[in-house]
């Protein structure tokens, strides 16, 4: 599939190309719809929004390659906008972290990583550390889109990735998940097990 010839097709008006486009990646959008809303209906209601938002701006897109990671900056804004409508969402900076005392000594999530929930622990970052962290390992997006699309610098997204991986090595009460860079090890494996992503 040529996304640059589809792309440059739906904005001569052809709403099938665009069709194709969104049809391409369905389960990708779904899935990161998904992470935001939370339930099914949800996802599919900020997966409409978006797909009337693309047929309306679809003529602003100047780089036709670019079309995806547009495409899911836009879904995003589209969740954020619905759970801000139902009051479910928190300007991320007012968000304050989990405290940590779910995982107490006497709790077998301390010591047994067969048991270990990936949802709990991830439960336990603050909204900016889990956004960042499912993006780039349960969906698989490159740091640039990642910052694109939540309208942060760069820096910061590897930052709170940094910190997340961080925060989730004391939770497993393991040793050795980064190296002295920071650099993801044992950490990346678990996360993508725990998710199914499927990189190495």
């Amino acid at each position: 599939m040529k996304v640059s010839r589809l792309v440059k097709q739906a904005q001569k008006g052809n709403k099938e190309a665009l069709l194709q486009l969104i049809i391409a990646d369905q389960d990708a959008y779904y899935r990161l719809a998904h992470t935001y809303m939370g339930n099914e209906h949800d996802a599919m209601d900020a997966m409409e929004d978006m797909i009337v938002t693309l047929y309306e701006k679809i003529d602003q897109l100047h780089k036709g390659e670019a079309f995806y990671s547009w495409s899911k900056t836009i879904l995003v804004n589209r969740c954020k906008t619905l759970l801000r409508k139902k009051d479910r969402f928190l300007p991320l900076e007012n968000e304050r972290e989990s405290p940590l005392a779910a995982l107490t000594d006497d709790n077998p999530y301390r010591h047994s990583e067969s048991e270990m929930n990936m949802d709990m622990l991830l439960s336990h970052l603050n909204a900016q550390q889990r956004e960042a962290i499912e993006l780039r390992y349960v969906h698989d997006l490159p740091y640039q889109t990642i910052a694109d699309m939540t309208g942060t610098p760069l820096g910061t997204i590897k930052s709170r990735i940094s910190q997340g991986l961080q925060k989730l090595k004391f939770l497993i009460g393991g040793d050795g998940y980064a190296n002295d860079r920071g650099e993801i090890t044992r950490t990346q494996t678990k996360l993508e097990c725990g998710t199914g992503s499927g990189r190495t």
